[in-house]
């Protein structure tokens, strides 16, 4: 009796093992799937930390927003609400402190700092880490940063699926190419 009690606890824990990761999987795959996309542009950055593994920093242009408010510190959670501009790149059209009952995309973030004079609020977008394939990343790097010095021909974004406050990074793109697919290009 007492085997067949240590085998179902361990059906279960082996269950509980695929439950979890699957549901994760499924709620991304689900985002992507039926949530709505947006461009963020991207801006030049120069990461190096060999601690977090391989990928790629991202730097967002739509990382700020002017509020009348005041009432912003460091590391609040703040709701930001998104539209797409006419070719499909993201802006902020409001923040607030508390979840609104808007027909709009949001994404929760986190308030990095605020300016009292400018009233400007900066705040930390969740999707700022694009993981690659460990012998593509130091190239699919310099390609992003190589695109983004040229001014003329920047036209580097993160593609981010976005649905109920949560957000995907798809893909980041250098002039309508994969970045998987640029930096093959690039060899």
């Amino acid at each position: 009796m007492k085997k067949i009690h240590i085998f179902i606890l361990f059906i279960m824990i082996a269950v509980a093992q695929i439950f979890v990761p699957a549901q994760m999987i499924f709620n991304k795959e689900s985002i992507m799937n039926t949530g709505t996309a947006y461009k963020f542009k991207t801006q030049p950055v120069d990461p190096n930390d060999p601690y977090r593994g391989k990928y790629i920093n991202l730097n967002f242009e739509q990382n700020s927003f002017v509020t009348t408010d005041s009432i912003w510190e460091r590391k609040d959670k703040v709701y930001v609400y998104l539209e797409a501009d006419s070719l499909g790149y993201a802006k902020v059209k409001g923040v607030s402190k508390t979840l609104l009952n808007l027909e709009k995309d949001f994404i929760v973030s986190e308030v990095g700092w605020y300016n009292k004079r400018d009233r400007e609020l900066n705040f930390n977008l969740p999707f700022n880490r694009y993981y690659m394939e460990e012998t593509k990343a130091y190239d699919a790097e310099i390609a992003v940063r190589n695109n983004q010095r040229d001014s003329i021909q920047n036209n580097t974004y993160a593609l981010v699926y976005i649905k109920n406050g949560e957000a995907v990074l798809n893909d980041v793109i250098i002039n309508e190419i994969s970045i998987k697919d640029y930096v093959e290009i690039e060899k």
